[in-house]
């Protein structure tokens, strides 16, 4: 059967400011839910795409930000794996990262994909990457610009638009038959054009504070069939691991099968006693990957051995994992019936097509 997707209710755009300050700010939500950042009509008539009605923007939300946790001992990772990167059949880690290694290039883990941080009616559709202001933004993947410029939420031209100065790639891959884009905002200036073809690793402009930020960072998003904040998916499930590194996905119920929104857990590895914190998607709607329906990620493990650790009705559950190597680790929580670690069955070609409902 095929599953109803969620609505997402409103974007989350804003971020942190370089620790270890405690920075303030806001971000409009969309005057019409439904509205779809649409396509330049600059571009030749067959790829250009339908461009929205300019939405009135209201007055802006004002938030505190949480205090981002410690920097890191070490900035030091290992190289990417060479993309297209899958070792299962329903593994797509298509893009490289749009920040180069010698610069932070994972995301922020205060502002991950599907967090709640002010109230239930907010939502972060993509990954913030922490790097300075002026960083080189890079393509994910190879493909044609079909956004460059003020204006991807509201779909018009104004400044004042959330994700300020923002580049979208329409890809010349997709997965399954349906297109994917890629979303890069808040840049402090842009070094392409509409139409323009870019391969991977091509300049697209520079990581800046433009819409609403309260500090330096890349807003990406990973979004399918559909160039619109409706159609998000994680990017952390898309984004090619270090070399030697895996990534941890989990779906997390209650007993009665519903979804654990906003559950706190705990990552540690048993060899180094280093712990994550990764916290399940948030109460509002938020789009899971057609096959691992998941609603935790967490990216970037060096591989080995850990201890998952959930508290639940006042009782901590415990799982021995294996992280493994540019894989996916996979576990599914089920209150008080405990965890299992097998895979999801096998679906039919069509449950792996995502159904988005604005």
């Amino acid at each position: 059967m095929r599953r109803a997707w969620p609505v997402l209710l409103l974007i989350l755009l804003s971020a942190c400011a370089n620790p270890p300050q405690a920075p303030r700010g806001g971000l409009p939500g969309p005057a019409t839910p439904g509205a779809s950042a649409g396509e330049i009509p600059a571009l030749p008539s067959n790829q250009a795409e339908s461009l929205p009605q300019a939405a009135a923007t209201p007055e802006p939300l004002r938030f505190t930000f949480p205090t981002p946790g410690p920097a890191p001992k070490s900035l030091w990772r290992p190289a990417l794996y060479d993309i297209p990167w899958a070792l299962g059949p329903f593994d797509h880690f298509y893009f490289a990262r749009p920040i180069a290694a010698d610069e932070v290039n994972w995301p922020l883990a205060d502002y991950r994909y599907g967090g709640i941080f002010f109230s239930s009616d907010i939502i972060h559709t993509g990954v913030d990457i922490a790097a300075p202001r002026i960083t080189p933004v890079l393509a994910a993947g190879p493909g044609r610009v079909v956004w460059a410029g003020y204006g991807l939420y509201y779909g018009n031209n104004d400044p004042a638009d959330p994700y300020g100065l923002a580049v979208t790639i329409r890809h010349d891959f997709g997965y399954k038959g349906q297109r994917l884009y890629t979303v890069y905002g808040h840049l402090e200036k842009i070094g392409v054009v509409n139409g323009q073809i870019v391969k991977t690793g091509d300049y697209l402009g520079n990581v800046g504070t433009t819409g609403n930020t309260t500090g330096p960072h890349l807003h990406f998003e990973v979004r399918v069939e559909r160039n619109s904040y409706f159609t998000t998916l994680n990017p952390e499930l898309w984004l090619a691991p270090p070399e030697g590194w895996g990534v941890l996905v989990g779906q997390l119920r209650n007993t009665n099968g519903s979804l654990l929104t906003d559950q706190d857990v705990v990552v540690r590895n048993k060899k180094t006693s280093q712990s994550w914190t990764v916290r399940t998607y948030g109460q509002s709607a938020i789009n899971s990957d057609p096959y691992y329906q998941e609603n935790l990620v967490l990216s970037d493990l060096p591989s080995g051995d850990y201890l998952i650790i959930v508290d639940y009705l006042e009782q901590s559950y415990t799982l021995d994992m294996t992280i493994h190597p540019g894989a996916i680790s996979y576990f599914m929580f089920r209150g008080e019936q405990k965890f299992k670690t097998e895979l999801p069955a096998t679906p039919d070609i069509e449950d792996l097509l995502p159904e988005f409902h604005p």
